[in-house]
């Protein structure tokens, strides 16, 4: 939600909730239920930052006249995400077939600026195009509510106060120094704004003005939302030298336990590219197994790393690079997915990042998010336990932990 520093809890990007997952938004804990006084106390002591921020008393003012407590916002910040839903049907879901065509129409529509957009900032606009077809479909949903007055009850209600009100600041200050009116200022009810759905902050750090005209149109010019998110995928990392990644096999005995190595060596090891093509000659990759070794495998790279600072999780990245390929003309996953495909809850996976640290293995947060170092943590247990070593948190791993001492 920042697009891009997830300092509380994101949206989960196994829920199918369409259009809402990203380096701009993120999920907030229950709210606090504050009254309507208590939201003018709110923006009357809001007051002394935004003047310190360089905001007008005039500006300000006028940001805030008439706004009142949103109640829809409130409703929505004490919902948690859905993390049990099975790989499968949230890949399926986002590279549906209308939205894999609508994509290959965008892509055929917008030719020149893809072109232009990826020779400026190197990033594969197969990526691009998958990231605007989830965050909003391809600008087809429009954004409808009151940045200013949804970002104010967040940090009036929400237990992550601070980080909202840095947002709403961050907001104030578009007003001011890229002179955006009060009214257009939209989006979604957590404060992520246009077609790319970034927070105010990533706004002022990343949005471009790829059409020269002067402005740095997120909401309704198309090169601007294709130049910022390009832009911002540049500034976190992306190597255009890289592919994010791809499905792969791998032969019968493979040890499970080997989970990162230069493409040369996983040659060497008989993992091969599930589409017959060729092994990039350089490069690392890690071996990732979204439904355990059971279901399909793919190698990705440190670009798909770099996706996962969109909205951090796996199974996001996997989606968007999925849709992205299916643009592009490439065929759907060949592996068949476990017809059991349980996915653990979020509170499953933090109770798991509990039980691992106290067992002395590194955690990197404890707010549910499976990265691939906690997934060579779950090999080494899995190990352990006599279990195949893919990485793939499961409930009977989480069972299975009790089993061992620190």
């Amino acid at each position: 939600m920042t697009v891009r520093r997830f300092i509380y809890h994101c949206l989960a990007a196994a829920a199918l909730t369409l259009g809402i997952a990203s380096a701009t938004r993120c999920f907030a804990l229950p709210p606090s239920q504050p009254d309507d006084a208590g939201f003018q106390r709110f923006i009357a002591a809001l007051w002394p930052d935004a003047r310190a921020a360089g905001i007008t008393r005039a500006l300000f003012d006028d940001a805030f006249a008439g706004a009142t407590l949103d109640r829809g916002v409130l409703a929505r910040i004490g919902r948690q995400p859905e993390y049990g839903k099975p790989i499968k049907a949230y890949v399926d879901d986002i590279a549906s077939p209308q939205r894999i065509a609508a994509g290959r129409r965008k892509a055929i529509e917008w030719l020149p600026t893809l072109t232009a957009v990826e020779q400026k900032f190197g990033v594969d606009r197969a990526i691009l195009l998958g990231i605007w077809g989830i965050e909003s479909s391809y600008g087809g949903e429009k954004p409808k509510w009151d940045v200013i007055r949804s970002l104010a009850t967040m940090a009036a209600a929400s237990d992550r106060g601070p980080y909202f009100r840095g947002e709403l600041i961050s907001a104030l200050q578009m007003l001011a120094q890229d002179a955006i009116p009060r009214a257009a200022l939209l989006g979604s009810w957590e404060g992520a704004m246009g077609q790319p759905q970034f927070m105010p902050s990533t706004y002022q750090k990343y949005a471009v003005d790829f059409s020269g005209d002067g402005r740095r149109d997120i909401w309704t010019s198309v090169p601007d939302v294709l130049g910022s998110m390009a832009n911002y995928l540049r500034e976190q990392g992306w190597d255009p030298t890289l592919p994010w990644g791809f499905e792969v096999t791998v032969p019968q005995g493979f040890d499970y336990r080997r989970s990162r190595a230069a493409f040369p060596e996983w040659q060497k090891l008989d993992v091969r590219r599930a589409d017959g093509g060729v092994m990039p000659a350089t490069g690392d990759a890690i071996l990732y197994f979204p439904s355990g070794a059971a279901g399909p495998a793919f190698l990705v790279t440190a670009n798909f790393v770099v996706i996962k600072t969109y909205n951090n999780s796996d199974v996001y990245a996997l989606a968007v690079s999925h849709l992205g390929d299916r643009i592009r003309g490439g065929g759907p996953i060949r592996a068949a997915w476990p017809m059991r495909d349980v996915q653990l809850s979020r509170d499953q996976r933090m109770t798991l990042q509990k039980k691992l640290a106290g067992l002395g293995y590194k955690v990197n947060d404890f707010e549910a998010h499976i990265d691939f170092d906690l997934r060579d943590s779950i090999r080494d247990v899995q190990g352990k336990l006599g279990m195949v070593p893919d990485g793939h948190p499961t409930p009977e791993l989480l069972r299975g932990l009790d089993r061992l001492k620190p």
